[in-house]
């Protein structure tokens, strides 16, 4: 049995099996109980635990942090979901993907090979009848370069207008801090500027958190490439209505946000804690999209 257990602890990922502590270690150490540990896995996802070919959960030395932080945060009278949505975002390794995430989390979402055309359709078709036309919805955008964005600008800070907050991502080069470029009065996307290393800033995403109207699109592109016209260049994407898939998507973009600096993430990242209710995508809205992406990638084709 004892050669068993040391079998699947040198099998662990990360660091050996004599640096890994049990669950009752780490509640221990933090003063929780193991069955709060294991609540707060289920109900939030954190802390998450390695583990074993048993079964049985190891936890890192930074586990012990990060957990006896939201212990602090919560007795300090912030909301526990708002302290463990803070840990996680935090605690990613870099700054996270959203293809990702919703590939982890969300496998039975299916992944289509588009091309760049068929993208553009389906983003400016989400703009259109979810982002414009949802209630106070939080708008993510992924632009990857700087010139991108500037190609839908105008729409851009039309959707700041009506959303309760908007962001774009991009490698914005004369940027060091994230920004609120408006026009006039008229407040606009904060530009979020990211590294070209970052996942973030290789991917294609349109994300539109709301009650009524969620929507969640994104994409990177398949390698080797680099003889294809623009417009047929092929991504690996995803497209989703489901609510939890969308803020799940929402929360890796106001994570990414708030560690680059942007003020305006923190009470995205509040209003984004609590999971989503059972709401049903509204089937008149994904009509009306649909029948714009047929009418965009028509427009496109004909380019």
């Amino acid at each position: 049995m004892l050669n068993n257990m040391n079998t699947e602890l040198t099998n662990a990922q990360g660091p050996g099996w004599d640096q890994l502590l049990t669950i009752g270690a780490l509640a221990e150490r933090t003063g929780l109980s193991p069955a709060t540990l294991r609540m707060w896995e289920q109900r939030h996802g954190f802390p998450r635990p390695q583990r074993l070919e048993s079964g049985h959960r190891r936890y890192l030395d930074a586990d012990v942090e990060a957990v006896a932080h939201v212990v602090r945060r919560r007795d300090a009278g912030v909301r526990l979901d708002v302290a463990i949505a803070d840990a996680l975002a935090q605690a990613e390794p870099g700054t996270p993907s959203v293809y990702a995430e919703l590939r982890r989390k969300h496998p039975h979402v299916p992944v289509q090979r588009l091309q760049k055309r068929t993208l553009l359709a389906l983003s400016w078709a989400i703009e259109d009848e979810f982002c414009a036309k949802a209630e106070r919805a939080i708008i993510f955008g992924g632009f990857q370069q700087e010139r991108y964005y500037a190609a839908a600008r105008p729409r851009w800070h039309e959707l700041a207008l009506v959303a309760r907050s908007a962001f774009a991502f991009a490698e914005f080069p004369d940027l060091d801090r994230p920004q609120v470029v408006g026009t006039g009065s008229r407040p606009g996307p904060v530009l979020v500027p990211l590294p070209p290393e970052e996942p973030l800033a290789r991917e294609w995403t349109v994300v539109c958190d709301s009650v009524d109207l969620p929507a969640a699109l994104t994409a990177w592109e398949l390698p080797g490439q680099q003889d294809v016209p623009d417009r047929e260049r092929v991504f690996e994407s995803i497209i989703t209505v489901e609510p939890a898939a969308v803020r799940d998507a929402a929360r890796v973009c106001a994570g990414v946000a708030m560690r680059a600096g942007a003020a305006e993430a923190t009470p995205a990242l509040y209003d984004l804690a609590d999971r989503p209710g059972p709401a049903v995508a509204d089937l008149g809205a994904v009509s009306a999209m649909l029948g714009r992406v047929l009418s965009y990638v028509d427009r496109f084709g004909a380019a």
